[in-house]
């Protein structure tokens, strides 16, 4: 017992330091983080909005780094305009069943997306057609588009910015995508509200 203790303990040990080394490699990556930051932080003074959609567990990050935007993150300020196209079930399941699941996010951009405004996809892939899709069509209206992914796909082609993880391990890489999202919501809420934390 105490051996396979001992082993479980070895891969829990794994998965912690390899999380950690990929949050450690976005250091690489800082003046991207800082560019995406201004970016955003820009379109909010123009009264544009953020707009973000992924599927499964990036789905969730989109609607995550949404909720620090328009809630708030270290202070108390005035919210920020931030949708994720993931919330409205409506919506996806009429889209995907008329249409097709490819359509449920570039469809919607084409209702919300204005010129200006900052579209997020992200996809650990970088292959999701329905990603693919939105971030093409975003593009197309004008948007500023920015993708967070892993090492490889098609996004790293089409999208303005792109924030990639170097692996291709889904769960660290989506871990390291959640911690990349708060630095630009850090970064962006002290650049509107000034300095410190609540």
């Amino acid at each position: 017992m105490k051996v396979k203790n001992r082993e479980r303990e070895t891969k829990v040990i794994k998965q912690i330091e390899e999380s950690a080394e990929l949050k450690e490699a976005l250091k690489g990556q800082i003046n991207l983080l800082l560019k995406i930051s201004e970016q955003i932080t820009q379109a909010f003074r123009k009264g544009n909005k953020v707009i973000l959609f992924g599927n499964g567990g990036s789905a969730a990050d989109a609607q995550h780094i949404a909720c620090e935007l328009m809630g708030k993150f270290y202070m108390e300020r005035e919210p920020l305009s931030a949708i994720a196209l993931t919330t409205n079930t409506s919506s996806l399941t009429a889209i995907a069943n008329d249409e097709g699941y490819e359509v449920v996010f570039s469809r919607q951009l084409r209702g919300l997306v204005r010129k200006g405004d900052i579209v997020i996809g992200i996809s650990c892939s970088g292959n999701s057609p329905n990603v693919l899709r939105g971030v093409e069509e975003a593009k197309r209206l004008g948007a500023a588009t920015i993708a967070f992914t892993g090492q490889g796909g098609k996004l790293k082609e089409i999208a303005d910015y792109v924030l990639s993880v170097p692996s291709t391990d889904t769960p660290r890489i989506q871990e390291t995508h959640i911690t990349a999202g708060h630095i630009i919501c850090f970064l962006v809420e002290e650049a509107l509200f000034g300095n410190g934390r609540e």
